[in-house]
Order: C-alpha cells, then sequence, then structure tokens
C-alpha cells in the first residue's frame, strides 16, 4: 500500500508501506493493505507506520484527515 504524509511543510513521508495506525475522532484503527475506502477526521496523537519489514515509525499528528481510497493508496493530511 502507498501512503503519502502531507503538510504545510511539504511532503513529510511517501513509500510503501504495510499498514498504518492513526487516532480517529471514533478510536484508534490500524489500515492494512487492500482495506475498504475511507475518508475520516484524525486526533492529536502519535501515528504509526508499519514498514514491509515491521519496523513502526512514529509521528506526531495535532489534526488531520486519513483517505484510503480504491485503488491501495493512503493520502494523510496533517497539520
Amino acid at each position: 500500500m502507498y501512503l503519502r504524509i502531507l503538510s504545510l511543510r511539504g511532503v513529510q513521508y511517501e513509500g510503501e508501506v504495510a499498514g498504518l495506525s492513526v487516532k480517529t475522532l471514533s478510536g484508534e484503527i490500524t489500515v492494512l493493505n487492500n482495506h475498504r475506502p475511507l475518508i475520516t477526521s484524525l486526533k492529536k496523537g502519535t501515528a504509526h507506520i508499519i514498514t514491509s519489514g515491521g519496523e513502526r515509525k512514529p509521528i506526531e499528528i495535532s489534526s488531520g484527515f486519513l483517505e484510503k481510497d480504491a485503488n491501495n493508496k493512503l493520502n494523510l493530511l496533517v497539520d
């Protein structure tokens, strides 16, 4: 699955990932390969990028949106 994290400072991350864990307004979710399409608001907290090797890379989020499309692409728009 392809992840792109964008902020006002530009592209913060771009590349293939195995998953992404984020805090949404309705609870924490983990998006894995071939997850159904969704759009959700993000809550302040730590998101975790899960690499194909299983490593978890933390990234701090103050707010934003997550979009997962039908083509297995994730876009994270963060503050």
